[in-house]
């Protein structure tokens, strides 16, 4: 299942960069679809433009030229994943109409789908399969007629005016932006790819930990059936270490990957309240569902700390890995960049699924 939002493309690529717009660091990949498979060209992560306001379509734009130059890359195709600081990712009951016409009551109602005035964003709709019997019961009710059918919506939105910028940040940088899409599809197309047994039958969790939130994602048989987005990431964790340690912010972060045991106690206390709201979606889920989560798959910088997992193993009472996206990809990369690559693959996460899903 590929979930691509803002597509405008009328024609397949073969080749895509993929750059995942973080708040700390860019991360960004180069794949190119082969008949025998997805091969990863290149990776890079580089430290985000520092900017006071919403940075401006010129510093986007020399900042999407450094990242193409360092890839490497031959192709101008390009998708870029918001943060979700920067986009919205909701499911909602929509009148079973047209995609465009989807968009168009979002712009004008949005309140009365997504709970929010959103009059400033754009949106995107990926409609969701519904149960057979359920359609056919409205239909033969005469709902159908009257207009009144509605279907399972997933909603992607972000602030038309920065969704402007990055269009023409890409083409100052001589780049084409094909499709924009929301930072949290991005696990869910990288374990579709790389897991596509357990995505189909299994019920369970995508934890993202980026540098100022977290996401989850729970996935029941192939479905993205939740999603939300928790207040705590990487920098609470390292900001709060340093405190509580009287060290700095630098020395914090090496610690917190690298030499758990160390502090164990004092980074016991910050993951755990992480843990428990994860858990509170997790609860959630499986009181509405009655279907248990199996397992916690955990992405970001902070999943390389095996102690990070095994506090959040302890909060959720459920197995908690971190994984790598680029299992299924055969890789064609250069000996410098294959040897780092298993350290920093579990950041690369929502670069990989939004160029799988761009390149499905």
């Amino acid at each position: 299942m590929d979930f691509p939002f803002f597509n405008g493309r009328t024609k397949k690529r073969d080749q895509f960069v993929a750059i995942d717009l973080g708040s700390k660091s860019t991360k960004a990949v180069y794949l190119q679809r082969k008949p025998d498979g997805v091969n990863l060209l290149g990776y890079v992560i580089q430290e985000a433009p520092i900017f006071e306001k919403a940075p401006s379509p010129e510093l986007l734009a020399e900042h999407f030229k450094s990242l193409h130059r360092a890839l490497g890359a031959k192709t101008k195709n390009l998708v870029i994943a918001l943060s979700v600081n920067d986009s919205l990712l909701r499911q909602a009951e929509l009148p079973m109409i047209a995609s465009a016409d989807m968009r168009t009551i979002l712009k004008l109602n949005s309140k009365t789908y997504l709970q929010r005035d959103l009059g400033d964003h754009s949106f995107d709709c990926h409609t969701l399969p519904a149960a057979t019997g359920a359609l056919a019961a409205t239909a033969k009710s005469g709902e159908a007629a009257k207009g009144g059918v509605k279907t399972r919506v997933l909603i992607g939105g972000a602030k038309t005016q920065y969704l402007e910028d990055l269009q023409t940040a890409a083409k100052m940088s001589g780049l084409i932006a094909e499709e924009i899409t929301p930072g949290p599809v991005g696990p869910v197309n990288a374990f579709e790819m790389n897991f596509p047994d357990a995505f189909q039958k299994d019920v369970i969790a995508l934890v993202d930990i980026g540098y100022k939130n977290s996401s989850i994602s729970i996935i029941h048989a192939g479905e993205l059936v939740l999603n939300r987005v928790v207040s705590q990431g990487g920098d609470k964790l390292t900001a709060g270490l340093a405190e509580s340690m009287g060290i700095s912010y630098g020395e914090a972060e090496s610690i917190k990957v690298g030499l758990p045991d160390e502090v164990k106690s004092n980074l016991q206390m910050l993951v755990s309240p992480l843990g428990r709201e994860l858990r509170t979606s997790i609860d959630f889920f499986e009181n509405q569902h009655d279907k248990p989560v199996s397992e916690v798959y955990v992405s970001g910088a902070s999943a390389k700390s095996a102690f990070i997992l095994e506090i959040l193993q302890e909060e959720l009472m459920l197995p908690c890995k971190s994984w790598n996206p680029t299992g299924s990809l055969k890789l064609q990369l250069a000996p410098e960049t294959l040897s780092n690559l298993e350290l920093v693959a579990p950041e690369l996460t929502v670069a990989i699924g939004a160029a799988s899903g761009a390149l499905n």
